[in-house]
Parts: structure tokens; sequence; C-alpha cells
């Protein structure tokens, strides 16, 4: 059984008390990659916990909050079937009570390169709302995709320098079978535009079987400037921590572009200076 919380002491009364608990966190449309990051915090932890908020502080001026999906039913739905033990789904008042909050977490410096630096401020927003939740649910341990790369290293690198006492897990992207990675916004694109985002996964996976950095670039660039319909932003290959690409050992190729007015993000591990 699925318990629904839509406000704070609703949460705390129905928090589990004993046992491993993990939390899931999303803003709704629950699609596969979803389903799987509930899955394994099923099969690793005694209690789940999803969370479903559409967070306003991380969009910025001219971009989806309004039109983003909210499909609540369908996604309790969702957590019903995969096992999910409760689900937090408050509004905006409840989350931020008396208006935006004063105080936020900073992002710092890996906050303003990559989708930061396209989307300034996003990531205090995304960390105020994930700081604010942890503190909330109080669990064990909490899930995110690898598709959201800079996101997940972020709050990794928050809870360690927070101290906050929360194990972050990672959990590989689910894609779909042509390669395409999942993603709420998908469903924003045409069938015409379906098949033009599938460059963002075709490069990255031609790039990944290079093992020099700037090789692994220069091939997935080719692909991107020759695919129609792909308005490139970023594609950038970097260190596992977002660093600097090493010249041998595991790596990250990030890219993020627009597919019409829908803006997706993608990316791949890469092994440099050995056979990949």
């Amino acid at each position: 059984m699925t318990t629904l919380a839509h406000t704070r002491a609703e949460l705390a009364a129905a928090r589990p008390k004993a046992g491993r608990t993990a939390v899931v966190m999303t803003m709704g449309a629950l699609h596969e990659g979803h389903r799987q990051l509930i899955r394994t915090a099923r099969e690793q932890n005694d209690h789940v916990l999803v969370t479903i908020f559409v967070n306003p502080l991380q969009f910025g001026p001219g971009e989806d909050f309004d039109r983003y999906p909210r499909t609540l039913d369908t996604d309790l739905e969702v957590c019903r079937a995969e096992g999910a033990d409760l689900v937090f789904a408050p509004d905006r008042d409840e989350m931020y009570p008396g208006g935006e909050p004063q105080v936020r977490v900073q992002a710092g410096p890996l906050g303003t390169i990559l989708e930061g630096a396209s989307r300034p401020g996003h990531f205090d927003g995304v960390l105020t709302v994930v700081a604010k939740l942890l503190l909330l649910a109080r669990v064990n341990r909490a899930y995110f995709g690898e598709k959201d790369y800079q996101q997940l290293t972020l709050v990794k690198r928050m809870v360690r320098d927070l101290e906050i006492p929360t194990e972050i897990v990672g959990v590989p992207t689910v894609r779909e079978p042509d390669g395409l990675a999942l993603s709420s916004r998908n469903r924003y694109l045409t069938a015409e535009q379906r098949q033009s985002a599938l460059a963002l996964s075709r490069a990255l996976r031609e790039g990944a079987t290079r093992t020099d950095a700037e090789c692994a670039r220069a091939v997935a660039l080719k692909i991107l400037q020759d695919s129609t319909g792909v308005d490139l932003d970023y594609l950038a290959v970097t260190g596992t921590d977002l660093g600097p690409a090493p010249r041998s050992g595991p790596a990250r190729m990030l890219v993020a572009a627009r597919v019409g007015t829908t803006r997706l993000i993608d990316n791949v591990r890469l092994l440099l200076g050995t056979a990949a």
C-alpha cells in the first residue's frame, strides 16, 4: 500500500520509524527512468519514499515551469506499481511557506559551468529543494539518475560539504530502444523532432569509442553539426568530477541541445588512454 502525504505533518506521521529508508526525488510525469530509480531503491532498502514537486526555484525566465506536466494521479499509479511505501506531494506553499526562501544553497563554481552557464541560478534552486527534502524526509539514501550528471555530482558535493547524513546513489541512464535518453520533456517533441533528437545519443555513443578526449569530442561534434534540427548548446569532455578530463582513466562526455523548443541533455562515460 502506498500512502500519500501532502503536508509536512502527514509526511512526519507516515515516515517509517525503523529500517533503511530511501528517497527518489522527482518533479512528476514519471517514466521508465523514474521506475528504475524506484525499483533500485526498493531492492536495496526496507522503505521507499517518492517526492513529487515541480520546483519553481530551478526554472529560469522563459523556461517551461507553467507547461511542465502535472500528472499526479498517473504518477501515483506508477509509485504503487513499483512498491513505493510513501509519496510526498506538497504544493508550493507547503514547500515554501511565506514565499520563496530568503536563504538558499549556493552551488558554487561547479554550478556555473555547462548547465549552470546556460541556466544561471538553476542549480541553486535544485540544491535548495534537495536539501529541504532531505531534511524533511530524514532518509538513509537518495537515488538520482545519471542522465542529470551535473545535478548528481553537485548533490554529492553538497551532501559532503554540508555533512548531510544521506548516501547519494547514482543510477545509470535509462534509454529507449533507439538510444534516446528518457526524459519528461521528450513528450514535447514531434515525431520529426524526436528523430532529430537521436543525434545526441548517437554522437555520444560514437564518441565513447575513442580513447582520446579531443578525438572523442571531435567525432561527436561532427555528428551533431551534420544533424538537422539540432541547435547545440554545449559538448564537453570532463573528468568524472566535472573537472578537466584526465589523460587516462574514466571521464564523462556531456551534451545539451535544443530540438525545436525543447532543451535536452545527455551524457556518457568515457574511458581515456586505453582500449574502450
